[in-house]
């Protein structure tokens, strides 16, 4: 029955098929762009017609996937508008279609940055492709539909108060009956821990609660700070399991709903609460026996990250500890490229990453000793293709909250994360750091307290 539904909610949103004329010489120009692609792709074009691609097109052995053009303008303004992200945005208005094998259709980003062909083959792609748009022009102008709009509006300088809260509401604020179809019960939107790949995601999930809380040797009455708390998930892990007084801040408005709904309905409200604040408001010194931020920092700017540091610091009591969980990045910086510009374009529009190196060194300007990391790495990669078969799974009930293009949007945007995970493009730590002070952090001589209960 989803199967069907899924089929039915594409086919409405695809367009009628125009009167488009050309496809032999949007055939040319594909197998040109695409002949340094490794392996052979199937391309199905507007006309019904079928065509194989790739350095190794004449062997006919197909990657298991087939791209499907439904209009010309794809064609033409890959050559004529230099942007890979065109492919993007045409499979997230429905011009393109990807069949068969997602993932291994996603494998062929890394080529989408070479479409430099020599002078002379572009010259040749450039005259081909101006006369397949000047062939289509009335029929194109007919078709037309409104582009998708991506990233956020305004004019706030880049990670200011009010550019964060534009960003978190952009990508948290979607809708949490979407969230909740491919995150599960949980409602843990961060990667889980898991004892082997055959675990469920949800009992992954309460091992990775668990797992930080043990790191951080929560205690009964414990004041404990969760910075980005998300739909609650830690907070109250933290309190019923521990015993501690938790806190959670938050810049989306409806995880904060969602969070104190939670709170209130497990009878929760004297040891947890949660409120919409940003990081840089926390109040007072030394407040805080314990701290963790699971999943926010890439959201801080790497020009921030001294503040964000600080304000954590500030907050901690001497030798209390923090846990830092985030993303990083193989490079250090944030440099422009295909991967970053569709990550702040479509999904974090504040989005930046750094190298694990240099994410310990401002912990460590900041005043805090680096007691323990740990790479999760291949949980997340693990974690991703969960969320992705789930969304997959719950496509039609999924355009119950959403439209189709955001659907594709967090289809694709998954997808090509688990790929980078598993490669290693990105990665992703759990740092623990206590606040210096004259006396030792109080932290056992080993880690066996983390796997024995």
């Amino acid at each position: 029955m989803e199967e069907s539904n899924r089929a039915h909610a594409a086919a409405r949103w695809l367009p009628e098929v125009a009167d488009f004329r050309g496809s032999d010489a949007a055939a040319r120009l594909l197998q040109a762009l695409f002949r340094r692609v490794d392996g052979c792709i199937t391309i199905r074009l507007w006309d019904g017609s079928k065509i194989l691609a790739g350095a190794r097109a004449r062997e006919a052995a197909t990657n298991g996937f087939a791209l499907g053009f439904r209009t010309p303008e794809v064609v033409w303004s890959m050559v004529l508008k230099r942007d890979p992200l065109q492919l993007v945005e045409a499979y997230f208005r429905g011009d393109l279609e990807i069949d068969g094998d997602f993932l291994e259709a996603l494998r062929i980003k890394d080529h989408l940055d070479s479409f430099k062909l020599p002078a002379p083959e572009f010259v040749k792609a450039l005259v081909g492709a101006v006369k397949l748009r000047a062939l289509n022009r009335a029929a194109q102008r007919s078709a037309r539909r409104a582009q998708f709009a991506s990233g956020i509006a305004g004019s706030a300088p880049r990670h200011s108060k009010a550019h964060n809260q534009d960003a978190i509401r952009y990508h948290y604020d979607v809708s949490n009956e979407f969230y909740a179809l491919w995150l599960g019960p949980s409602m843990v939107y961060s990667c889980a821990y898991f004892q082997s790949a055959e675990q469920s995601l949800d009992d992954a999930q309460q091992a990775k609660l668990d797992h930080i809380c043990r790191k951080l040797l929560l205690r009964p009455e414990d004041k404990f700070l969760d910075i980005g708390c998300g739909w609650g998930a830690l907070v109250l892990h933290a309190a019923k399991h521990y015993g501690v007084r938790a806190h959670g801040i938050t810049l989306s408005e409806r995880q904060l709903a969602y969070a104190r709904s939670r709170i209130a309905a497990e009878g929760l409200e004297g040891r947890v609460t949660v409120e919409y604040r940003d990081y840089r408001d926390l109040e007072g010194e030394s407040i805080y026996d314990k701290a963790a931020s699971v999943g926010m920092f890439e959201h801080v700017g790497l020009r921030n990250l001294a503040t964000y540091f600080d304000a954590v610091h500030r907050v901690l009591k001497p030798g209390g500890l923090f846990l830092n969980h985030g993303i990083t990045h193989e490079r250090e910086g944030w440099q422009e490229n295909l991967s970053t510009q569709f990550i702040n374009r479509y999904v974090f529009p504040d989005g930046e990453l750094d190298t694990i190196g240099n994410v310990q060194r401002g912990m460590e300007r900041a005043g805090f000793e680096i007691a323990d990391v740990e790479a999760l790495r291949r949980h997340y990669a693990l974690t991703l293709r969960r969320w992705v078969s789930e969304l997959e799974r719950r496509h039609a009930r999924a355009l119950e909250y959403v439209d189709e293009a955001t659907f594709r949007v967090w289809r694709l945007y998954m997808s090509a994360c688990a790929l980078d995970f598993e490669s290693g493009g990105i990665g992703v730590y759990q740092v623990l750091a206590g606040k210096r002070c004259k006396a030792p952090l109080g932290l056992p001589l080993t880690r066996k307290h983390l796997y024995v209960q």
